[in-house]
């Protein structure tokens, strides 16, 4: 215990007896024991925060009052209180004495959370801090415990199965509502994540995939009819997100909602979206969210949202599994498990598929279609590619070529390269007790977030070269030994991780994997796709927004029939 809890008895008898200083100064002497309360403990419990936050500077302004009128204890009381707490937190965290004293960066982002705040509320976050490492180096601090790395000798010890579980920053969804049951993404405990996981593992097996070919497929070909029906101006990227959005419903819940049939009519996709930048806050301060939750301040289309998709899961699990769906294995109808799961981590499991299944994929899929129309040659090289698989009268859905269409997984590599769906990484965190953890060349104290950079990481000239930030697929093809190299060229293959890495990597890669490499084969099959006149290509960039996953703009285009096909 600090020295000053046992000094509480004679600061209180001084506050009684002595001058207006003297108060003041067993005001300041609180809120110094109040910074090493959170200091040491990090308290979350809601009604302690409030105790010590509130509670405590209240009951001192009585002592000030003893001194100064009523209506001015109060206010010198609180100022006197957070002053201190505010100058004390700042420069310990300047300081030698801060455990991550050792590693640079702004000090503003020293200081206080607030400052990446106010950064990734403005959508380029990714940027920032790619910025940071440029000027910094490999190893930057980006708040006051929290650092991020560009190093991909990094990413195994810190992400992989000997590494630390995920931060808390994920904790931050919770301001939407609370859940059932917490969804799999967002469990710290290894052991608990581990089984979480079992049943996602065996729905995204290659067995599993292959049942769910023709979901896809139906979704694909309304895809390319809704874009090929519409006459003029077509934003594709919008219709994109609507097709992963209906194909995670029908993949989620058997079907509930037909957004490429019906439009967004009553904003759940817009609810989806504009709940991201929101979430982007708390997970910042996911502290926060325990305030949050007790106050009920989430949005009334958010609240709409949740309640449909916890709604639609809760009727989906009372129905049972008709078919093989994602729904099937989670339920366990399988009979995998041992014992069934409760039905409040199935709702929230299935409601988490929705969110995390659509808008990431929707995003990538997105980039890559505006990277082939950005570069026609090889827009015009893929679509020769497809019409070799896929000619005139072949089914572009079949999936049975997919995997020899070398350039076309060149493509969504390199887009995944330049953009991936999480620009910014997943955060990580020591388990408590757990002491610190040397991450490739640096060692991280209990207590530090850190996340590897993967915006950095797989623009970094060190990995890929040359044309690092540009989009050229050839690369993955050289890298292959299927076209020569030129000079200095560099491939790093540990370096690209586009969906995460380790026990905590993305469980539905190979599924959105199958969905982009039908859709862009069906795409080139059957549609010629252009810029809009007027277009500039440059929006497209300045519209993405790194919001943990990549939020996306307008693309519009001109769509038109392929003439072989009519």
């Amino acid at each position: 215990m600090p020295p000053l809890f046992n000094m509480l008895p004679n600061l209180l008898q001084t506050a009684l007896t002595s001058t207006l200083r003297d108060t003041l100064f067993t005001v300041a002497a609180l809120s110094l024991t109040t910074h090493y309360i959170y200091n040491r403990w990090e308290p979350a419990n809601v009604t302690f925060q409030f105790f010590l936050l509130a509670v405590v500077p209240f009951v001192l302004s009585i002592f000030v009052a003893t001194h100064v009128s009523v209506f001015a204890a109060v206010p010198l009381t609180f100022l006197t209180y957070y002053a201190t707490l505010c100058t004390s937190v700042g420069l310990y965290r300047l300081s030698p004495l801060h455990p991550l004293a050792r590693y640079p960066g702004p000090i503003p982002n020293k200081i206080s959370q607030f400052w990446m705040i106010n950064v990734a509320m403005k959508g380029k976050r990714h940027v920032y801090i790619q910025r940071l490492h440029e000027k910094y180096g490999d190893i930057v601090r980006i708040g006051p415990n929290e650092v991020s790395i560009r190093d991909a000798s990094a990413i195994n010890p810190l992400m992989g199965t000997t590494g630390w579980p995920k931060g808390p920053n994920l904790f931050g969804v919770r301001w939407m509502g609370p859940e059932p049951m917490d969804a799999m993404i967002m469990v710290r405990n290894p052991v608990e994540h581990h089984r979480r996981r079992r049943p996602w593992n065996r729905a995204f097996s290659t067995a599993a995939l292959k049942e769910y070919e023709p979901l896809v497929a139906k979704r694909v070909n309304q895809l390319v009819g809704k874009i090929a029906s519409d006459k003029g101006v077509v934003d594709i990227a919008k219709f994109i997100g609507y097709f992963t959005y209906d194909f995670m419903g029908d993949m989620a819940f058997g079907g509930w909602y037909e957004m490429l049939r019906d439009g967004d009519a009553d904003g759940r996709w817009k609810a989806m979206e504009d709940s991201l930048r929101a979430t982007l806050f708390f997970e910042h301060i996911p502290w926060v969210t325990y305030w949050v939750q007790k106050l009920g301040i989430a949005s009334g289309a958010v609240k709409k949202q949740r309640a449909f998709s916890l709604a639609r899961a809760d009727e989906r699990y009372q129905q049972g599994s008709k078919t093989k769906d994602l729904f099937y294995y989670l339920n366990n109808d399988d009979g995998a498990e041992p014992e069934p799961p409760a039905k409040e981590q199935v709702v929230s499991d299935g409601n988490l598929a929705i969110i995390a299944g659509s808008d990431t994929t929707a995003s990538v899929l997105s980039n890559i279609v505006y990277y082939l129309l950005l570069e026609p040659t090889t827009y015009k090289r893929l679509q020769q590619e497809v019409d070799l698989y896929y000619p005139p009268g072949e089914d572009a859905t079949n999936t049975k070529n997919h995997t020899k269409m070398v350039f076309l997984e060149a493509v969504i590599n390199e887009a995944l390269r330049l953009l991936p769906a999480v620009p910014s990484g997943s955060q990580r965190a020591a388990s408590p007790g757990s002491g610190g953890k040397a991450i490739g060349p640096y060692y991280l104290p209990e207590g530090t977030h850190a996340r590897v950079h993967f915006y950095s990481v797989q623009r970094d000239p060190r990995n890929f070269s040359p044309h690092p930030e540009s989009f050229w697929p050839d690369r993955w093809i050289v890298a292959e030994g299927d076209m020569p190299a030129p000079k200095d060229f560099k491939h790093n293959p540990t370096a690209f991780t586009p969906f995460s890495f380790g026990p905590y990597n993305c469980v539905g890669k190979n599924l959105a994997l199958q969905e982009m490499r039908t859709v862009l084969c069906s795409f080139l099959q059957n549609l010629d796709l252009r810029f809009a006149d007027g277009y500039d290509p440059e929006d497209w960039i300045r519209d993405i927004e790194d919001m943990f996953v990549v939020k996306k703009g307008r693309l519009p285009v001109i769509a038109t029939r392929r003439t072989h096909n009519v």
